[in-house]
């Protein structure tokens, strides 16, 4: 296969999956992982995909928010691994806020029914999955909610979250890096991000590896915020030892 056709084959990949990583695609094409690096850089430079750490997305992409059906879809293997991990960060008997995701949604269905907890979310999907567990007592924060992730945001959102003080907050982002922190495409939702995260005496982010070094439109904080990261172990040695110099402890589901 000459270079030019196996970039086009790569292109097509990256916009079909929203992400090719290095790795992969030198096990399929049977070439170095170099010559994918060069493959991208070249894709890169003509503005057809953006580099990220160990892979590429399509261009525009980290300014593009999928919505709920696509993300859930990605990456749902690693997604059940870490949603089963943080089960054993739920408190004995306390409060949790969940936040809006596709991963944390996968930790409010894996609840067991012996729970006994409150818990508090400002996402429709979340609270649909708990209103009928005997053991919750749910509060659903409102506010105006946002069509592609089915969460409230906006003054009334921000209001209830200052009136709370949760054990743990289990929180969501579209992009973690130790530079650029935790982010989502959103201003609006990251703002009810920081409003979770200051609710609650611990926090514990929930985001598979694809996500690290991605850095999206709205900071919402910085991993020093993060008490506990739980990922899959897709996220190198390498990487864990960087996010863990921020600060949070990191667990590889």
């Amino acid at each position: 296969m000459f270079a030019a056709e196996r970039q086009q084959e790569i292109l097509r990949l990256a916009r079909e999956g929203g992400r090719v990583d290095v790795l992969s695609l030198a096990e399929e094409f049977q070439v170095t992982a170099e010559t994918v690096r060069r493959d991208l850089k070249t894709l890169d430079r003509a503005g057809l995909v953006r580099r990220v750490h160990g892979g590429a997305i399509p261009a525009g992409h980290l300014d593009f928010e999928p919505d709920l059906a696509e993300r859930d879809a990605v990456a749902a293997d690693e997604k059940d691994g870490i949603a089963r991990a943080a089960l054993a960060e739920l408190p004995a008997d306390g409060s949790v806020i969940l936040d809006a995701g596709t991963t944390c949604a996968r930790l409010a269905a894996a609840f067991p029914m012996e729970s006994e907890l409150t818990v508090v979310t400002h996402a429709l999907p979340i609270a649909a999955r708990l209103a009928d567990h005997p053991g919750i007592a749910l509060h659903l924060v409102g506010g105006r909610v946002r069509h592609r992730t089915r969460a409230a945001v906006d003054a009334w959102a921000l209001r209830a979250y200052a009136e709370i003080k949760a054990d743990v907050v289990f929180l969501a982002t579209n992009g973690f890096c130790p530079d650029g922190g935790l982010s989502t495409p959103d201003l609006a939702e990251a703002a009810v991000k920081s409003a979770a995260v200051r609710a609650a005496r611990r926090v514990v982010l929930l985001a598979d590896s694809a996500k690290f070094g991605q850095q999206h439109f709205a900071r919402f904080g910085g991993l020093s915020d993060v008490d506990l990261l739980i990922t899959d172990r897709g996220l190198s040695d390498e990487d864990a030892r960087a996010v863990e110099r921020q600060g949070p402890e990191v667990v590889r589901a």
